[in-house]
């Protein structure tokens, strides 16, 4: 029988600003209760950043974290994967900052430096809520996302062996593999690996099938059976991309980090919704999708009861 399908949900993010859409979760309270709400429509592991509550800005901010982090666990058994990427511009310490103060089951952890483009998003919009969203868009028009081989090294030391916290590879493109399997041959991180595959984002790889195909492909040649995989993509990739990788054995991720539609030029009202729609479409592809448990036994996670929350 085929494995399950892990769905992981990311319902805030650092991309998107408040002026994109009224739904994004903005609040500790608004963050606790989308992630709670995605849990209970199937997700088996909630991808977490914050924000600052009062203009929606990307926050590395511990407090705002441990706002949320004891509610949802209390709410849910869902696994709680802390970003380390943190927003656009914050330094290593930064983006460190909540995962070090909640030692987790998870943490994501981006393997390699790249362009980070989101400068295009200015042109859909003339009106702001807000007068950091466009300056933060227009930065990335001259940025480098920095993961350096430093910066991964201090990242797996401090959170996987002072915290016994799993990492969320995000590879945003083929050499992040390369990256990630040199890190392995260094004897860092132990598996089994949990590999996050991105499409869409301008300066990673582009948002072509063949490229999630080839993907997975180098993938099974370097990390054979000690990884999972999952897909998200950018935007209207969304369902198209977490569709195939269901299709060909992998794991999928949603949510309105990655997205802030349902579906052609209609918004989503919530991360749930999108759950709900990847579940629909996994179930009738005749898949079973993971609970919480059967993700932590798989990706082989210290467990709920060893977190600081």
């Amino acid at each position: 029988m085929s494995k399950s399908v892990i769905i992981t949900c990311a319902p805030t993010g650092g991309i998107h600003t408040p002026t994109m859409s009224e739904h994004l979760p903005i609040t500790p309270s608004q963050i606790a209760e989308a992630s709670i709400e995605a849990a209970e429509a199937g997700a088996a592991i909630i991808h977490l950043h914050a924000r600052n509550p009062d203009n929606g800005r990307p926050d590395p901010n511990p407090d705002l974290f441990m706002e949320f982090l004891p509610r949802i666990k209390q709410s849910c058994n869902a696994v709680l994967n802390v970003s380390t990427g943190g927003g656009l511009g914050m330094t290593r310490e930064e983006r460190l900052r909540a995962a070090t103060r909640a030692s987790p089951e998870m943490a994501s952890l981006n393997v390699g430096s790249m362009n980070f483009g989101i400068f295009p998003m200015l042109q859909k919009y003339s009106n702001w809520k807000h007068s950091w969203e466009p300056e933060f868009l227009e930065m990335t028009r001259d940025f480098i996302f920095r993961n350096t081989f430093g910066d991964i090294e201090y990242t797996v030391k401090e959170l996987g062996d002072g915290h016994g916290t799993k990492f969320e590879f995000e590879c945003y493109d083929l050499g992040h593999l390369y990256n990630l399997a040199w890190i392995i041959d260094q004897g860092w991180v132990k598996p089994p690996f949990f590999v996050q595959m991105v499409f869409g984002i301008l300066g990673g790889v582009g948002p072509d099938l063949d490229n999630l195909m080839h993907m997975h492909t180098i993938a099974n040649k370097l990390f054979g059976n000690d990884y999972e995989w999952s897909v998200l993509a950018a935007g209207r990739h969304q369902m198209p991309f977490t569709t195939q990788s269901s299709l060909l054995g992998g794991n999928v991720r949603v949510g309105m980090e990655d997205s802030l539609y349902i579906g052609p030029g209609e918004k989503a009202i919530s991360s749930a919704q999108q759950v709900r729609k990847i579940r629909t479409i996994v179930e009738n592809l005749g898949l079973r999708v993971a609970t919480a448990e059967e993700a932590r036994a798989r990706l082989g996670l210290k467990g709920a009861d060893k977190v600081a929350f």
